[in-house]
């Protein structure tokens, strides 16, 4: 197949349709007669609701209903009917089951109403009394009653000690501990969570929902409501943002599909900004970091202790403490992973789970260790740099880390860093420099696709997946177009459906290799079965011939060895009287050939800051970002996820941080005047630089993914660089000014 579009820099399909309005997202569809819902949030932590009185809301004149506990009979009662495909261990949410308040802004009700603003006004008038029980949601006051942190969950590996630390590390000649933290963060997509659902005249259901797996919220539905899921049809073409707060189903989905089904009417029930405070998070997470070394450096003994939140109802788990192994050549690892149950909601997977946490104190720890060896933390990097992992002795599939330190350090300049902390100053501001690793899964996952050449030279090619602004669509047209040699305005990208063949939730840096693959494959099908019927013309020259023969482009196949010989795809098409060739392909990963490789992505962040020596100010004026992510499928949107990462890397490091009354459990800065993130003016120049190498253990396509491994080691050369800058230690982030001006400070 001749390369013409894999790799190039171009132009998201969509983004057309998303500049001038014309994509639509969940909230923007309508019909005539469609009712709005309104969701009553609850104002206690723990407790039970004592009595909920609707009277004075329903007295009003287009207020249809008010869903409570009290009036939601025939839902399922097993928790196995709430589990969706992203559940963790435990007992989920159940929306509207009883009087039981587990969390504070757990929906309480449900109003529903001829117009937006008529539900909004009788949702005021809905009174609720409560029996208040004692609460509790300070992780650091409850370490000492953690439970471990296991549980069966995709993409979750329990923690692996080896060798022996306490030993090792008794013996080290250099020593460094420290303890790291972080506060809860929230997703915040532009797009507020929301689900519009139209009732068919047969009783069958079309919904539009915010999600980042269709197939996921129509599993839900047909569980929590006993329905066929032919009976079940969940679109989401485009959406808003999401980040990992889609994965799950969210509880509008259930209050809009309840209301739907009791009224046989059409609902839509979009959450607030504040609601969007009220479900899943990034986990306060408490860490301690010993590291032991030889006086030159060598890496003797790694600890890595983890506190994290999760809630009383789930066990939620992700990969805090698992990373030094993969990155650093030490016999002697401890991994310890603690979860201490609160009453708040479960926390939920945000962009890089676990890595962008836990690579954060790693990184903070190698930067103190470097400068207790006097040692460039560069060096101290390669000096312990390893070819497999330390936890089962597997060597990569792929890795260009070494390079990827190699090339960024010499784009950042490096070499030029003055060691000492405080030495490098412009004006009334202290510079500093730092670099940290990153470290990423890089996973596949079974996919389904579908594919329909047409006789007009037209390709459909389609996925049950979704594009959460990632480039799926784009991506999708560019695998497809280029194995069967068409141009990109031939072919359609149909998502998003789950009408459409399997896909899994799109998450974990997982669809290009999964999804793109399939597609891959499917289009390979439909191009053997053009050779076919090209063979089967009379006189045709490529009669017995095989894919490996021929090459497809132009809208043409043409031999190999002699261009001139070719037959052009409308010719065979009308020389074999078809007008489609349809096919479909099921991936399965080479799980015997894959799992005896370790699969990630990694990067090299070097970050420059300046500090204001009388405020304490702290901006990022500089980050240099060399990635690793296998084969890249277009330039210009991998930049661009890539950058996005840097972005949300330096919003954690400086801004993000999710404030709670711990007098009432609840989230108090929830909107975006209060909920601070990074904005264009926090921007500095950002230089992305990949080192391509393609991983055909991976993916077919040599492709890894790169959603995630952009944001991963961001905040730690931030903090890193602010040391340098000051010659003190932030442990906790943000690295907020206050925390600037106090005794850690300049």
């Amino acid at each position: 197949m001749a390369t013409s579009f894999i790799g190039k820099p171009k132009n998201r399909v969509d983004g057309r349709d998303k500049v001038t309005g014309a994509a639509k997202y969940t909230a923007e569809f309508h019909r005539p007669g469609l009712l709005h819902g309104v969701v009553i949030s609850g104002t206690i932590a723990k407790g039970r609701i004592k009595n909920i009185d609707t009277a004075t809301a329903l007295e009003i004149k287009g207020v249809i209903e008010v869903f409570t506990h009290n009036n939601t009979p025939g839902l399922a009662w097993l928790d196995l009917s709430y589990k969706d495909m992203d559940a963790p261990p435990g007992d989920p949410f159940r929306p509207l089951h009883n009087d039981k308040i587990q969390f504070n802004m757990q929906p309480v009700a449900l109003v529903v109403a001829d117009s937006l603003e008529l539900a909004q006004y009788a949702a005021t008038l809905v009174k609720v009394d409560y029996e208040v029980e004692k609460h509790r949601t300070e992780l650091a006051d409850h370490l000492a009653d953690s439970i471990e942190g296991k549980g069966l969950r995709a993409g979750f590996t329990p923690p692996q000690s080896i060798g022996n630390f306490k030993e090792a590390y008794a013996d080290a000649e250099v020593k460094i501990e420290a303890e790291y933290s972080h506060g809860a963060e929230h997703h915040n997509p532009m797009e507020m969570h929301a689900s519009t659902v139209f009732y068919e005249e047969d009783g069958s259901l079309t919904v539009y929902d915010k999600t980042q797996g269709v197939l996921n919220s129509q599993h839900y539905i047909s569980m929590v409501f006993g329905l066929s899921k032919k009976k079940v049809r969940v679109l989401s073409p485009f959406v808003g943002g999401a980040f990992g707060s889609a994965l799950r189903p969210q509880y509008q989905l259930f209050m809009a599909t309840l209301a739907a089904l009791q009224l046989k009417r059409s609902v839509k029930v979009e959450l607030t900004r504040p609601q969007m405070f009220s479900f899943g998070h990034r986990p306060i997470t408490i860490q301690n970091l010993k590291l032991g070394a030889t006086t030159k450096g060598k890496i003797e003994a790694i600890s890595h202790q983890a506190y994290s939140e999760t809630s009383t109802f789930e066990k939620y788990v992700e990969n805090i403490v698992n990373w030094s192994a993969k990155l650093y050549d030490c016999g002697n690892i401890e991994q310890i992973y603690k979860l201490v149950r609160l009453d708040v909601y479960t926390p939920l997977d945000m962009r890089a789970p676990g890595g962008a946490t836990g690579m954060y104190a790693l990184e903070a720890a190698m930067d103190e260790l470097a400068y207790k060896l006097k040692m460039d933390p560069l060096e101290l990097r390669l000096k312990n740099y390893t070819e497999e992992d330390m936890s089962d002795g597997k060597p990569f599939s792929t890795k260009t880390l070494r390079e990827c330190f190699k090339q960024g350090a010499e784009r950042f300049g490096w070499e030029k860093r003055n060691p000492e902390p405080r030495s490098m100053k412009d004006g009334n501001h202290f510079t500093g420099w730092g670099m940290a690793t990153g470290v990423w899964d890089a996973m596949q996952v079974p996919a389904r696709a579908k594919a329909e050449f047409s006789a007009d030279g037209t390709l459909r090619v389609g996925s049950a997946t979704a594009d959460i602004g990632t480039g799926t669509y784009t991506i999708m047209t560019q695998i497809a177009a280029e194995t069967l040699g068409l141009p990109l305005e031939k072919v359609t990208a149909e998502l998003g459906d789950s009408d459409l063949p399997f896909a899994f939730i799109e998450g974990g840096s997982s669809t290009a290799a999964s999804v793109g693959s399939a597609v891959q494959k499917v289009c390979r099908k439909i191009a053997k079965k053009l050779l076919k019927e090209a063979g089967k013309i009379k006189d045709s020259p490529f009669k017995g011939a095989g894919l490996e023969d021929v090459v497809f482009s132009d809208e043409k196949i043409s031999d190999k060895n002699d261009p001139s010989v070719n037959m052009t795809f409308s010719e065979i098409m009308k020389s074999r009287d078809l007008e489609k060739i349809q096919k479909k392909y099921m991936l399965l990963p080479n799980m015997m050939n894959q799992r005896k490789y370790n699969r990630n992505t990694h990067s090299a962040v070097f970050a420059e800051v300046k500090v204001d020596e009388d405020l304490g100010t702290i901006k990022v004026t500089r980050i240099v970002s060399a990635i690793d992510g296998g084969r890249i499928l277009n330039l210009k949107t991998a930049h661009s996820q890539i950058l996005g990462g840097v972005v949300w890397g330096i919003s954690m490091a400086l801004h993000e941080d999710s404030f709670m009354d711990h007098n009432f459990g609840r989230f108090i800065n929830h909107d975006l005047s209060k909920y601070h993130v990074s904005v264009n003016a926090d921007m500095p120049d950002v230089d992305i630089l990949f080192v391509e190498e393609p991983d055909h253990v991976v993916s077919s396509l040599g492709a890894k993914g790169i959603g995630e491994i952009g944001m991963v080691g961001v905040a730690a050369a931030i903090s890193n660089a602010v040391y340098h800058a000051t010659g003190k230690r932030i442990r906790s982030l943000p690295l907020t000014l206050d925390k600037a001006m106090t005794e850690t400070a300049i």
